[in-house]
């Protein structure tokens, strides 16, 4: 017991400097598959998509164990497809948390039937979204937007509309009692992808829905992620489980259920907390929550940051290893006033996810700064071809090339403190494969036969990164950083259903 709570001391220590070397049976890399990383969702008919959402009741899990019974969106039926299309193990069931990913194109006539399946205590519910012109029909007049009544009357559905005007991330949620059905979990996304021509500089690749971010030749990018940041407070989840539960049939009272003082006490990427969260999507563990938090990425990749607040408070989301870019907020581009072609965004380490806000960044990583060549300086390689490298990043090797050859300045930490089951916090080097003239220990080819960088991305509010008030938990995933080449010299595919 003395030797697990040391080991998880060291880990905790070196989280917070931010820079740790892992392997974990879920994060690692898999050469030869086709399925790449990207945001999952669902699409419809292109032009004019139709969603048939449903409003349900089920349980999700944590990882103390907790199931919290929750309200959320779903898809009523089979949907029309899923994104990206490579995609495995694809569903929708009737109720998960966060609600379907919606990815449409710019200038789609988009509709979303909403049919109310909540217990007959939730009352009506209802769908808004931010940044769109929506019209809706059926149901019944609401505060905010009009809302489907509960199953067995003659409104419990609702038919909005709009026209996706502009590429970018935006949410949807509840606008009925928000103050409950918003913590109960009725939320989501929307992603519209932009309709200008791709330029030649922007290649789509597997790894991204489209080419560019909006409608801008500055926008491009080589991989995406989606993070929503939300959180439950249980007690009132449990309040309005045992409403539900005293009112079966119609008609029932207006569910009263204080949600002040607010103070959460599970803290959700995706719908998932840490390590859940860098569990695959889709997997089977988490029936009502398909998404994760799972970042990969090769060094001088593009990674395209969609982050949106869902819930009632700031989390800030704090990234190590580089800065990023911010292109957008809440779907419009951040351009000069006097040069429109330039981006004019600021550079951050922490993006403030505001509840109702999304911001669009470009992350990459090439090692600058690092100040040692990142694939160990005992390793035979080139950089831009040359024995003596010109500046800048290679992006063949995938190497900042000023610190080609340039020795790591400390001595690796023991592995036999830092290996935690499938965790390894070993030697800091990419691509550590080992070579004649510098065999690995055996214990390092074992653990960490690709090798690799590991950065923490998580809430900088400490309380936010536990679950039930336990460390590590809540708020928190890693960012992994494939070497280009796996430990047997084929090219690294990212594969996310591994």
């Amino acid at each position: 017991m003395d030797q697990t709570r040391r080991i998880v001391r060291e880990l905790g220590t070196l989280l917070w400097i931010g820079a740790l070397t892992v392997l974990a049976g879920l994060l690692s890399a898999f050469a030869g598959c086709n399925v790449y990383a990207a945001v999952p969702g669902i699409t419809g008919q292109m032009g004019a998509p139709v969603f048939n959402l449903i409003a349900s009741a089920a349980p999700i899990s944590q990882p103390d164990g907790q199931m919290i019974y929750s309200w959320g969106y779903g898809c009523d039926g089979p949907p029309t497809g899923f994104a990206p299309a490579s995609a495995t193990g694809a569903n929708c069931t009737t109720m998960q948390i966060p609600g379907p990913t919606l990815i449409v194109n710019e200038g789609d006539s988009v509709t979303i039937n909403l049919r109310n399946g909540l217990p007959p205590a939730a009352g009506n519910t209802s769908i808004v979204m931010p940044g769109f012109d929506v019209a809706a029909t059926g149901g019944v007049a609401g505060l905010l937007a009009r809302e489907a009544t509960p199953s067995g009357t003659t409104t419990n559905v609702v038919t909005y509309k709009f026209t996706a005007t502009r590429p970018g991330t935006y949410l949807y949620h509840s606008g009925s009692q928000p103050d409950l059905q918003v913590e109960m979990g009725l939320q989501g996304a929307v992603i519209v992808l932009p309709s200008m021509a791709v330029p030649t500089a922007c290649k789509k690749g597997p790894y991204s829905l489209a080419a560019i971010a909006y409608d801008h030749a500055s926008t491009c990018y080589d991989r995406e992620y989606l993070f929503q940041w939300s959180e439950i407070m249980s007690r009132v989840h449990r309040d309005a489980q045992a409403a539900v539960l005293e009112c079966a049939t119609l008609p029932c009272p207006p569910m009263m259920v204080a949600t002040e003082p607010y103070q959460p006490d599970y803290f959700l990427i995706n719908g998932r907390s840490m390590p859940d969260d860098m569990d695959t999507p889709y997997a089977p563990n988490y029936p009502h929550q398909p998404y994760n938090g799972n970042p990969h990425m090769l060094p001088g990749e593009l990674v395209l940051m969609r982050v949106i607040g869902q819930g009632r408070l700031q989390h800030p989301f704090h990234f190590h290893g580089n800065h990023a870019r911010v292109l957008a907020v809440d779907g419009t581009l951040l351009v000069s006033q006097n040069d429109p072609a330039r981006l004019a965004g600021p550079l951050l380490f922490t993006i403030a996810t505001v509840p109702g806000q999304t911001v669009d960044a470009i992350f990459t990583w090439t090692g600058q700064g690092l100040n040692w060549d990142v694939y160990g300086a005992t390793n035979g390689h080139l950089c831009n071809g040359k024995t003596t490298p010109s500046p800048g990043f290679d992006p063949v090797t995938k190497e900042y090339c000023p610190d080609h050859g340039k020795r790591f300045p400390v001595t690796p930490p023991d592995p036999n403190i830092l290996a935690n089951g499938l965790w390894y916090g070993g030697s800091p080097y990419l691509g550590l494969q080992g070579t004649p003239a510098n065999p690995l220990p055996p214990a390092v080819v074992r653990q960490n036969a690709d090798g690799g960088y590991a950065y923490m991305w998580h809430s900088h509010n400490e309380r936010e990164i536990t679950t039930g008030n336990v460390f590590p938990g809540g708020m928190m995933m890693m960012l992994i950083i494939e070497p280009p080449m796996d430990a047997t010299g084929h090219p690294t595919v990212i594969d996310e259903t591994q």
